[in-house]
């Protein structure tokens, strides 16, 4: 230990020392919100509840690389972190605590940690607010910053083990757990059955733990929601007439040469602006302890904010709260009287625990009024996903929904912050309630949600739409659906329209991927059986595709089938090849191995890709892909 000590003194003694008077006002500070935040009387959170504090330092770095290729960019940003390191650490071994007055007496190095948070965090606040003032900042040797990191580790790795920066994404955090869909012998079992889906939560949530430096459970990760987290250049309908178009192409697999992937892609009418329907939007918001947080509350009226922007005078708007007990903030209300309704999102607060089932109650009884009017009514709810009070099993939750849909009101989920996410609960919603799951960790996702796909959000074209594929033995040996593992469907349930299965919004774009095994290929897993044999192929189709969906307010489902054949070719190129960057990307995050095929094979993929990209979306995935290659966990 002595040893590692020297040589983070070595590497910090030509560093300069922090300013006295900022330094307690710094320390002061941090005393004040730690004893604010959590009694020193009370048992001390397990420490794997908080980030390694090296973690959180290095997380300005990862965003700052996320943000720009540029070399000064990462040279400053490693410069940065030197600079904390050297005020925090040297706080803590130097003695840095007689020169302003007492502090509460630390029983753990949790504690420590707490204070030492609240020192980075305003150290890097000076130093930006320094930078953006054209004040040259502190240059280290790069060196010396290696050092820095290898003594850090070294130092809190010995006698504090549970320090570590592979901690999970955020304790208390909640995800369903499902089993991986797995190779599929196609003697065996032909036929393949699932329900859409077109939520893009966790591409969202995938994207804050890389900038963020945190990894995911690996639940976490579902491959269509990250697939279907971009638009794609489908073929487009003509009109309303027919909802969506179907297009099927087949490709060689980047990571594995001996199978094909079969790409489906679907494409909703996107109903002009001047067609909408009126609707009315009941805002369900909660407003419980739990969301008293930057990144909720603050995030969550900003981001309503700008939904606003995207209605026309027909539209109404109510706003329902729940903590402790269910309130009505705001009467539905014309979309026109803007000021009112942003004054009434500006007075909301937290506090109190989570009555999620009153809220629910009282936000469709609203809904339910306006539908009555005419409107295409949907209730938006927005949380942590903590349901505290009342219903609060994904299960009873999920009944309750499916439920109350049967009087034409659509829930949409809209997921926030950390600490308590329930992405159970969040699914369990949004899949039966005939609405969408997103979660918004910045205002550029907010408006991505709500500006951009507000369309698609808000105004469904078809609803349980559900996918059935039959592959034909004699052509395909095996076959594996990569994702909707949460979204699979009994083989009989296809053809029942009493099954609940996804909706598809105006202009949505829908994207499922098998990989298939020809026969007699080389990457065949499974063995042909003695005693059955498929005897002379009796077509050379691959697959047998069928759809069936409701249009909306309809009991009877509607079949559309498509063939699938070796050189079946409906999707572009680039779209088809960048489908299958972000689904192999998405397979290695969740831990499983493609072989020799990494996430730089992935990325090399995505950069050939890019298409056009108006909004840099895909770009935005390249720059997180190289970033999540230097992560110790990927």
């Amino acid at each position: 230990m002595s040893r590692d000590m020297d040589r983070l003194r070595e590497a910090l003694k030509d560093m300069p020392g922090p300013d006295a008077g900022r330094k307690a006002a710094i320390l002061a500070s941090a005393r004040e919100n730690f004893a604010a935040s959590q009694e020193l009387t009370e048992p001390a959170r397990p420490i794997s509840e908080r980030p390694h504090v090296a973690g959180r330092v290095w997380r300005g770095v990862f965003k700052m690389i996320s943000m720009t290729n540029s070399r000064p960019a990462i040279l400053t940003g490693i410069s940065l972190s030197v600079v904390v390191l050297s005020v925090v650490v040297g706080w803590q071994f130097w003695g840095f605590r007689d020169t302003v007055g007492p502090v509460p007496e630390l029983r753990s190095m949790e504690q420590v940690a707490d204070l030492m948070v609240e020192a980075d965090e305003a150290a890097a606040r000076e130093a930006a607010a320094r930078h953006s003032n054209n004040t040259p900042m502190v240059m280290g040797a790069l060196e010396k910053s290696a050092v820095v990191e290898s003594s850090l580790m070294s130092i809190s790795s010995a006698p504090y083990p549970e320090m570590s920066l592979s901690s999970d994404f955020a304790a208390g955090d909640r995800f369903p757990e499902f089993v991986q869909g797995g190779l599929k012998v196609t003697a065996a079992e032909p036929v393949s059955t699932f329900s859409i889906d077109v939520d893009t939560a966790s591409y969202a949530l995938w994207r804050m733990s890389v900038l963020d430096g945190y990894p995911l459970p690996e639940n976490a990760i579902r491959i269509e929601e990250m697939v279907n987290y971009f638009d794609y250049s489908f073929p487009r309908p003509d009109n309303s007439e027919v909802p969506f178009t179907v297009a099927v192409s087949v490709t060689r697999t980047p990571w594995n040469d001996g199978t094909r992937l079969m790409q489906i892609g679907i494409q909703g009418y996107d109903v002009p602006a001047a067609e909408l329907p009126p609707m009315g939007l009941v805002f369900l918001i909660d407003t419980s302890g739990s969301m008293d947080d930057p990144m909720k509350l603050p995030l969550l009226i900003r981001s309503f904010s700008m939904l606003l922007s995207t209605l026309s005078g027909d539209d109404t708007v109510a706003i329902v709260t729940y903590a402790g007990s269910a309130g009505i903030v705001l009467e539905p209300t014309p979309a026109v009287e803007r000021d009112a309704i942003l004054a009434a999102l500006e007075r909301l607060d937290t506090g109190g625990r989570t009555a999620g089932q009153a809220g629910l109650q009282q936000a469709y009884s609203i809904a339910e009024t306006m539908v009555a009017t005419g409107r295409s009514a949907r209730v938006i709810l927005a949380t942590d996903g903590d349901f505290n009070v009342g219903i609060s099993d994904p299960e009873m939750l999920k009944d309750f929904v499916a439920e109350k849909r049967k009087s034409g009101v659509a829930l949409s989920v809209l997921g926030f912050g950390r600490g308590n996410y329930s992405d159970a609960t969040m699914q369990a919603l949004a899949q039966n309630g005939n609405g969408v799951a997103a979660y918004i960790d910045s205002l550029a996702e907010a408006r991505k949600v709500l500006v951009e796909d507000v369309a698609g959000s808000l105004m469904t074209i078809a609803t349980d739409v559900k996918i059935q594929v039959e592959f034909n033995p004699a052509m395909i040996s095996e076959y594996r659906l990569l994702g909707y593992e949460t979204r699979a469907l009994d083989r009989e349930e296809f053809n029942d329209d009493s099954v609940d299965a996804g909706d598809i919004g105006a202009g949505h774009s829908v994207t499922a991927i098998y990989e298939i095994t020809p026969k007699g290929s080389a990457a065949e897993l499974t063995d042909p059986l003695r005693y059955q044999s498929a005897g002379k192929p009796v077509s050379d189709e691959y697959a047998f595709l069928k759809l069936r969906y409701k249009r909306p307010g309809e009991e009877d489902s509607q079949l559309v089938t498509t063939p699938v054949h070796a050189d079946t070719s409906m999707i572009g190129d680039d779209d088809a090849n960048f489908a299958a960057a972000v689904t192999g990307a998405a397979r290695l995050i969740r831990g499983e191995s493609l072989g020799r095929w990494t996430l730089k094979d992935a990325a090399a993929l995505t950069s050939r890709t890019l298409g056009p990209d108006p909004f840099g979306y895909r770009a935005e995935f390249l720059r997180l892909l190289q970033l999540a290659e230097a992560q110790p966990w990927e």
